[in-house]
């Protein structure tokens, strides 16, 4: 089955294998074999497979905040909360303390996006079941709301890294998520073009970086051509490209676009959107500090349903050349990494 543009959902699996590298291990082999016919029962399975195998490792545990008024001092002594219990003849002191628990964002976020996965008509009563059983050791775990989620703020160290590629599912899963007019019932947008658009990025760059590492594959910051000295301002907006690629002696900047229509219509006549030629005529220019026509440019587009795909390039003055691509995410995946590999074959 496909998704948006007709993108095989069993290639959505494959491009999330690049994006995580954890997926790639022994316990995730056979979703590849498997037929789902909707983007988020996918998800279902490898959350499934993923919690099951975090329960093996243990729960996450932190160390979080909690008040209580008790007869002996724990932790750190509330003076005031100790003087209104003592005013009301409660003769308790009242703490302030830490306790290390399984019931901390780590855990919530994926119990809550296994609860709304469970609501889901499109996932299929067997993963269901299995999520259920799954989640019998959360008892002590708290679902939230999904926008009380605070993203940002989660932090992966060696004994939490496990949880980087979960928290991605997650994310997919409760950032489209829509509270229904009917109490306690999800509905779910479909999983958006800013999705696709991350992960088809994700894929991308790590597709070169895994199958072509002598080609550095970075996604690098590019500085502007200016003079420092004599510039004085502060608010140049950041140039961050999405793959950089180093090809015999040339470099090559891609930028990756999923949008539903590949072109502009500007008085009945097709042409490529403005900002991205802008943005990677920018990028080329300003990485191509001497001007030696030796840095160029790729519009990296999904393939959509539309008539005309872009297959073109321009070459500017200086030599640097300006490509506009398509990828075709609608057929085996062996057709995808050889058109890939492709890509980059003018430069070698």
């Amino acid at each position: 089955m496909t998704i948006d543009k007709g993108i095989l959902i069993k290639n959505v699996y494959y491009m999330l294998t690049y994006a995580f590298r954890q997926l790639r291990a022994n316990n995730y082999e056979q979703v590849a074999g498997e037929d789902f016919e909707e983007i988020y029962d996918l998800f279902a399975e490898i959350l499934a497979r993923g919690i099951s195998c975090q329960l093996k490792q243990g729960l996450h545990k932190s160390y979080v905040g909690h008040q209580d008024s008790l007869t002996t001092l724990r932790g750190k002594l509330d003076i005031n909360g100790t003087m209104r219990n003592f005013a009301a003849c409660r003769r308790k002191l009242q703490c302030e303390y830490d306790v290390l628990t399984e019931n901390n964002l780590f855990n919530q976020i994926l119990k809550t996006a296994v609860g709304v996965l469970l609501k889901q008509s499109g996932v299929k009563s067997k993963r269901k079941s299995l999520l259920r059983k799954i989640m019998l050791p959360f008892e002590n775990v708290d679902e939230i709301t999904a926008d009380r989620i605070r993203w940002n703020v989660l932090r992966y160290d060696r004994n939490s890294k496990t949880y980087r590629m979960l928290h991605s599912i997650c994310y997919f899963i409760l950032d489209r998520q829509l509270l229904t007019t009917e109490e306690g019932k999800y509905s779910m947008r479909t999983f958006s073009d800013e999705h696709m658009n991350l992960l088809f990025q994700n894929f991308v760059l790590n597709y070169y970086r895994r199958h072509h590492p002598s080609l550095k594959a970075e996604a690098k910051q590019i500085g502007w051509n200016i003079n420092m000295e004599l510039s004085d301002t502060t608010h140049l907006p950041i140039m961050q490209s999405d793959i950089l690629l180093h090809i015999g002696e040339r470099t090559l900047i891609i930028d990756t676009k999923y949008y539903s229509r590949t072109l502009a219509t500007h008085f009945d006549r097709s042409t490529y959107h403005s900002a991205n030629l802008y943005q990677i005529h920018t990028y080329v220019m300003n990485e191509d500090i001497c001007h030696e026509g030796n840095v160029d440019g790729m519009l990296l587009y999904a393939q959509t349903q539309e008539e005309t795909l872009p297959n073109e390039k321009i070459v500017t003055n200086d030599g640097n050349i300006l490509m506009f691509k398509t990828l075709d995410l609608n057929q085996d995946f062996k057709k995808i990494s050889a058109q890939l590999d492709s890509l980059i074959g003018y430069g070698l």
